[in-house]
């Protein structure tokens, strides 16, 4: 482990905003992602905990920023997650709001004073998000959403809403087809993508759950935050730019691997203890039969491009 930049004492006394951005071959977005939150008018440090990157991103952030004091790269070495990338840069930084952005994340212009002045009139919101979108200004489908459960998977593969529409409404994981709030609102889950989170409940949740490598670390935290009395928000005041998966194209089966493992491990963490042995084994049957239809289905893809 190496790092390089700034150092954290000198940031520390005039950051009110810490920013952790976890790299996996994120090209030159990441470089567009630092580089909105250093123009955004507030005092701010930024680590970059690099996961192993072998796209030149830390040599192409390097040579537009690396003379920036705010600015700290942390190379591990190798990829440790998401979990783990995120909670050794944590380490280094000592703001009292930590903000948990992807490197493929552009805050817009305003965003995150917006959301640091809602922190602060708030004493009781642990975390908060903004509305994500797409690159083509549309909402993206995890800017608002609930805590996925069996049930609604069910729902979505049986296609049972032709069937009863209100049932998968009321099961629904996706609330972007719904009206935007007026304002701030308490929500079950924000998009992973940009979490904002008060230091003082981040040291009482506790860091993120390591046990994930990719995928439902969030969840985890979102349930663990809620459990602690900490609100988490939306706020539709402000925006994001989020071009989804730049980091997990070179290599999609192994991102599902992990998805499909995480999602495993929250369901055991949270849900399994409410339902029966048999019903437990049952979802852990249909996860990985699941993963094994996106695999068979990745598979004959490749071979038809191939002869193709």
């Amino acid at each position: 482990m190496s790092t390089t930049g700034g150092g954290p004492a000198t940031a520390a006394v005039r950051a009110r905003l810490g920013v952790v951005v976890v790299n996996y071959n994120g090209g030159e977005l990441l470089t567009e992602a630092v580089t909105a939150v250093l123009a955004s008018g507030i005092g701010v440090e930024v680590v970059v905990s690099d996961n192993g990157s072998s796209d030149g991103s830390l040599a192409h952030l390097r040579e537009r920023l690396g003379g920036d004091h705010r600015l700290r790269v942390l190379e591990n070495g190798a990829n440790l997650g998401f979990a783990r990338g995120s909670n050794r840069a944590l380490a280094l930084i000592d703001a009292p709001y930590v903000l948990f952005l992807n490197p493929d994340c552009v805050v817009g212009r305003g965003t995150l004073a917006h959301m640091l002045d809602f922190m602060d009139a708030a004493p009781g919101a642990g975390m908060a998000g903004c509305v994500i979108r797409d690159p083509d200004g549309s909402e993206q489908r995890a800017s608002r959403r609930r805590i996925p459960d069996p049930w609604m998977a069910l729902v979505r593969l049986l296609h049972l809403g032709r069937i009863w529409p209100r049932l998968a409404a009321e099961r629904r994981l996706d609330l972007t087809d719904q009206p935007m709030p007026d304002g701030p609102v308490e929500v079950e889950a924000i998009s992973g993508s940009l979490m904002l989170v008060r230091r003082a409940a981040l040291d009482d949740v506790g860091p993120l759950d390591e046990g994930y490598f990719l995928h439902c670390e969030d969840l985890d935290w979102f349930v663990r935050f809620r459990r602690h009395g900490w609100g988490v928000y939306l706020l539709p005041g402000a925006e994001a730019v989020h071009h989804q998966g730049t980091c997990s194209r070179s290599a999609p089966l192994r991102v599902e691997w992990h998805k499909h493992r995480g999602m495993l491990r929250f369901y055991q963490k949270f849900q399994a203890a409410d339902h029966h042995a048999v019903f437990n084994a049952l979802v852990v049957c249909g996860v990985w039969a699941h993963f094994a239809l996106l695999g068979g289905l990745w598979g004959l893809r490749r071979l038809w491009s191939a002869r193709r």
